[in-house]
């Protein structure tokens, strides 16, 4: 009797759990499958694209760059409240100063990295031949 009962409670608490988060679950594995899809079409175009390492460069640099947040403070002249926007620790009056501040952070970082390649690339044949 008292084995019943646990099992009874159990599968009740157990099918509300899943009739309350089951639409959360779902939502998450949908997403997980639209960005694995659209990785894997990313792959297929970048096999036949010549400058596929440039978008990828580009787009690890800006992972490393921070985002422009927006700050909103008041006019030190009139008093009303304005949005600024920073970007490490520089504020600008307007997003697309902030913006190509940042572009340009983002093409130094890419430059960088293309600096660096050759040695790194020598280096990795050096440690092949060791092998």
């Amino acid at each position: 009797m008292f084995w019943n009962l646990t099992t009874l409670i159990l599968t009740a608490v157990a099918a509300a759990a899943f009739y309350w988060l089951g639409p959360k679950f779902v939502a998450a594995f949908k997403r997980f499958d639209e960005e694995n899809r659209s990785r894997i079409l990313d792959e297929r175009r970048d096999r036949g694209d010549g400058s596929a390492h440039v978008r990828h460069t580009l787009k690890v640099a800006e992972e490393q760059v921070e985002e422009i947040v927006e700050v909103r403070e008041s006019d030190p002249r009139t008093g009303t409240p304005v949005i600024r926007f920073a970007f490490e620790g520089e504020v600008f009056a307007t997003r697309a100063e902030a913006e190509r501040v940042r572009a340009i952070k983002i093409g130094e970082i890419a430059r960088g990295f293309y600096r660096e390649l050759p040695a790194a690339l020598a280096a990795k044949r050096h440690g092949e031949r060791l092998n």
